[in-house]
This record gives structure tokens, sequence and C-alpha cells, in this order.
């Protein structure tokens, strides 16, 4: 029996730009969610459209192209799991979004490869190197600046009382994002990618589906107040929803093991947009440190090609 042959990668610069676009595009979704949430929206509805457009995108696509959607014996509750992981982070991003500057909260959801790290140190007993503590430390260093935690331990919190909750969230779906990455990794490893991204996002929108009926999210279905609102909500079901689905087909040609970090502009593209579509500005020294946390990141992630013999 013939094995199909793998498809050929994308030429670098080529699959670098397409990366750079999709982070823009995940950025953009943040943006308009910020939007639509300061106009009434509610989470819960947000989520619910994002993650239902997309699962009927990805389904048409399974359905073309006529792949075998099971799970191998053993992977039914962890599948379960990583879709509850996912709805909470999705949950807890989005409720971070409509509380702090967006680019502030990618900066604390973005340190889950610390987290991950940390994570297979305790239950694989991967000890990190001196390399990835060195970098990790770098990390913790740069959002020390870009929250300006000492500015703000010296503040009221006047300016801001949801600084904190905003903070706190954004870090839970850090951690739930690095936990669902090693039940990925260690426990779905047999399941198909195409499957498993259909499950995760049928169980999200599962989820919330079940979360607003039972009113366990205060306002979470709530309806934009305006046409603005609106137009802000479809702005990022499609943002998010096209995204997800190019990365979705694209991503078996992308190298993602050398060209991945390129994904961490997104916190970047998220302060540009933040600037000028928000005016969410910050000072020079969150700016410095917001640097700081996106250039460990890619340092942490870069994995160096093998040479070629």
């Amino acid at each position: 029996m013939a094995v199909p042959a793998s498809p050929s990668l994308f030429p670098r610069k080529l699959a670098i730009a397409l990366l750079a676009l999709l982070a823009c595009s995940f950025a953009g979704n943040h943006i308009a969610a910020r939007i639509a949430f300061d106009d009434g929206t509610g989470v819960l509805l947000a989520i619910l459209c994002r993650s239902g457009i997309t699962f009927l995108a990805l389904a048409s696509l399974v359905l073309w192209q006529r792949q075998a959607v099971g799970l191998p014996s053993g992977t039914r509750r962890w599948q379960l799991l990583l879709g509850l992981l996912i709805a909470t982070q999705s949950l807890c991003l989005y409720s971070a979004v409509a509380r702090i500057p967006v680019a502030l909260a990618l900066l604390v959801g973005n340190t889950f490869p610390i987290l991950l790290a940390l994570l297979n140190w305790a239950l694989n007993g991967i000890r990190p190197t001196g390399r990835t503590v060195m970098f990790m430390a770098l990390i913790l260093c740069g959002l020390v600046l870009a929250l300006d935690v000492p500015g703000r331990l010296a503040d009221s919190g006047a300016s801001n009382p949801h600084w904190t909750l905003g903070v706190s969230l954004a870090f839970c779906a850090a951690c739930v994002f690095a936990c669902a990455l090693w039940i990925t990794d260690n426990k779905l490893a047999a399941v198909h990618g195409p499957v498993r991204s259909l499950l995760t996002l049928l169980i999200v929108f599962t989820s919330m589906l079940v979360a607003g009926a039972g009113g366990w999210v205060p306002a979470g279905l709530s309806l934009p107040g305006s046409a603005g609102g609106w137009m802000a909500l479809a702005s990022l079901v499609v943002l998010y929803g096209v995204a997800f689905t190019l990365l979705f087909v694209c991503v078996p040609r992308l190298n993602m093991a050398q060209n991945a970090p390129v994904m961490n502009i997104e916190p970047i593209a998220t302060l540009l947009l933040g600037w000028a579509l928000l005016d969410q500005q910050l000072s020079g020294l969150q700016l410095l440190g917001g640097a700081v946390v996106v250039s460990g990141i890619v340092l942490l992630t870069y994995r160096r090609q093998p040479a070629a013999k």
C-alpha cells in the first residue's frame, strides 16, 4: 500500500509572512472583542459565535477531505478534558481583555511556555535546561516592567479597579493553556490533528451554551448595544475563524518547529492596534518590558534546526 507523500513545505519567507499575517489576525480578533465588550456584548456570546462558526468551517473542510472522525481507545476523557480546558482558557482570556489593556492581557497569557516547561518538569521529570531557566527569568523580569508592578503596588487602584482581576484572569488562561498543551503532547498524541481541533471546538461551543443557559456568567449572553458592537462581534468571528481555519489547513507546510516563534508578534500587533483603535497607551518602561517578554518567549520557543548532513 502506497504511503501518501507529505505536503511540500512553503518557502521560508512565505511561511514567515503567512504566520505573521495569522498572528495579526488573532490580534485583531482580541481588539474587536474589546470593542464589542465595551458595547455591552457578553463574553459567552462572543465565544459562542467564534467557536460555532469556526467549527462549521472546519467540519466542512474535514467532510470535503473525507477524513475519518474517530478517537483511539482510551482518549475520549482526555479529549473532553482538553475541550473544557480550552473553553476555560477562552473565557479567562476574553474576560481579561474586557478589563485591562489588550496587549497586557496577551503578554500575561503568552507566558504559557514557562508554565509548560515547569509542568513537564513536575509530571515528566524533564528538568529545564540552564538556557530555558535564563529565558524564563528574562520573561518574568519583562513582565514586572510591562505590568508596571511597582507603580501598581504604590497605587490605590482607583485608576483601574479591575487591574488585579484582569491580570489574574490572564494568568489563569496561561496556566490552563499550558495544561491543555501538556495533555495534547502526552495523552492525545495518537489523535489526528483535524479530529482533535474539531472536537475541541465542539466542546468549547457546548460548554459556553451550557454556561449561558445556566446563568453561570452574569450578562454572559448580552447582545451588543449598537450597530458598532454588532460589527465588532462579526469582525472578531471572521478574524478568528479565518486565521484558525487557514492555520489548520496550512500547518503541515509551515515548518512550525522552526517558524512557530513568529506567532509571538501577536502582542506587538495588539499593542499597535490597541493604540490606533482603542487609544490604549503604555509608558516607555512598559513598552520596554513588553519587548523583553516577547523576545524571551521567542528565544524560549525557538528550536535550532539540526545541520543537514
